[in-house]
């Protein structure tokens, strides 16, 4: 029987991941400034069940848009206890969208998906590509479509980012990416 993970663990590898490929590899070149400013709300949910999640996903989305956005920008839901499987993952993403549109806020903010496991439709489980999309635990990640409208005006190659990506994952290679979070 696995150990479930601590909080602070959770958060310290989702942090690391962070740094060191979504910010440190550019994947998002929008993730930086709002990791500097500290405007990144990081929540470990304590969910075993996908209902579970799904209320603690319906109160991150209320406090988001409640928020400031000098507070908090965005919202990183890590749920280390449920949906480890992708594929179970991918079924709640429907669910998820539609608690977005129940609440209201479709088109006010959005749901991103990050997954251990995650795989693009059409790809190989092993190609570097789903790499882009891959965090320690499983996670979705709460966004401000304002914040996104932002900053890929601030962007001019905003379109560009997934091909970008790819092409410095294939560089990098698995063994590239595993060495990234070696000690």
């Amino acid at each position: 029987m696995s150990q479930t993970p601590n909080e602070a663990d959770v958060i310290a590898a989702t942090r690391t991941w962070l740094e060191r490929a979504v910010i440190g590899l550019n994947l998002c070149p929008f993730a930086k400034a709002v990791h500097v400013k500290e405007q990144i709300r990081y929540v470990v949910s304590a969910a075993t069940t996908p209902e579970e999640l799904l209320a603690d996903l319906v109160r991150e989305l209320e406090v988001l848009a409640e928020a400031s956005a000098d507070k908090i920008d965005t919202t990183l839901l890590i749920h280390p206890q449920v949906l480890g499987d992708f594929l179970d993952y991918n079924d709640f993403l429907d669910l998820a969208d539609g608690a977005l549109e129940e609440l209201q806020l479709d088109g006010i903010l959005q749901i991103a998906s990050f997954h251990p496991d995650y795989q693009f439709d059409g790809t190989a489980f092993d190609d570097v590509g789903n790499f882009s999309n891959r965090s320690p635990y499983p996670t979705l990640h709460l966004l401000r479509e304002d914040s996104i409208e932002q900053a890929v005006a601030a962007f001019p190659d905003a379109a560009d980012i997934y091909e970008r990506n790819i092409e410095t994952l294939n560089k990098l290679g698995v063994a590239g990416w595993k060495k990234l979070f070696e000690a």
